[in-house]
């Protein structure tokens, strides 16, 4: 069974490709073989690296995302994933709004996934101190970590 996960953000440079790294990391761990990327709702980083900051934590974490480049989802994504995630309820409105009718991918806000924290936000660090890309990495690999655990149960 394949199975297939892209994270949307605003811009893809910080939240979502840390999102992606997490997922990658823990689906490893786990010996799960998945299809992962992430995107964003704007076009403003469009094949830009992720931001040095979100490199850097990821890097503490032991994983570089410096080869990483920003992309805009489309509407073929809804037909390529089985699950988008969306970062915060802007995103998931604005990938309603674009979901075509025929559409086949799960849609869902990220957060939802992790027990008390169903309804919030992954942290947004980009206008923010360094300290804030840590919050982000511990909220995207809350999430990885329950996402693995609930595919790992569907398999």
């Amino acid at each position: 069974m394949s199975i297939s996960v892209l994270f949307v953000c605003l811009g893809n440079i910080c939240r979502s490709p840390l999102a992606e790294a997490a997922l990658r990391a823990e689906a490893e761990r786990a010996g799960l073989s998945i299809k992962v990327d992430s995107a964003g709702t704007g076009d403003w980083h469009v094949d830009c690296p992720p931001d040095k900051r979100a490199q850097a934590v990821a890097l503490r974490n032991g994983i570089d995302i410096s080869n990483y480049r920003g992309r805009q989802v489309t509407a073929q994504d809804f037909h390529r994933f089985d699950h988008i995630f969306a970062l915060d309820a802007d995103n998931l409105q604005n990938l309603r709004r674009i979901r075509p009718s025929d559409g086949t991918a799960d849609l869902r806000l990220l957060m939802d996934l992790v027990p008390g924290r169903e309804g919030t936000s992954v942290t947004d660090p980009y206008f923010g101190e360094d300290a804030g890309f840590d919050e982000t990495w511990g909220d995207v690999t809350r999430a990885a970590k329950a996402l693995i655990e609930r595919l790992k149960g569907s398999l």
